[in-house]
C-alpha cells in the first residue's frame, strides 16, 4: 500500500472517531445539569482526545511523512484508548439514560 494512500486511510478512520466523540459529547450536553456535573471527567477527556483527533488529522492533511512508525504506533495506541474512553463514557451515559 502506498503510504498516500495509508495516510488517506488513517484520516478518515481518525475523522470516523471524532464524529462519533462528537455525537457522544452532543448526547451529554443535552442531559439535565445534575447528571452532567456527574460526568464532568469524561466530558473533559473527550474533549481533549478530539482535540488532538484534530491536530492529528490536520497533520495528515498538510503533510504525509515517510518515516511513518513512531506516528503509526502512537496513533494505534490512541484507537485503544479511544475505543476504551468511549466505551466507558457510552456505558456510563446509557446507565444514566435508563436510570441506572
Amino acid at each position: 500500500m502506498e503510504i498516500n494512500d495509508y495516510c488517506k486511510g488513517v484520516e478518515m478512520e481518525l475523522t470516523l472517531w471524532k464524529a462519533r466523540l462528537y455525537d457522544v459529547v452532543n448526547h451529554i450536553e443535552r442531559l439535565p445539569t445534575g447528571k452532567k456535573q456527574r460526568m464532568y471527567e469524561e466530558i473533559n477527556g473527550l474533549h481533549m482526545v478530539m482535540s488532538d483527533l484534530d491536530e492529528r488529522i490536520d497533520k495528515l492533511r498538510r503533510e504525509c511523512p515517510t518515516q511513518w512508525r513512531p506516528d503509526h504506533e502512537n496513533i494505534r495506541g490512541r484507537f485503544s484508548e479511544l475505543n476504551n474512553r468511549y466505551n466507558d463514557t457510552a456505558g456510563v451515559l446509557f446507565d444514566y439514560d435508563f436510570g441506572g
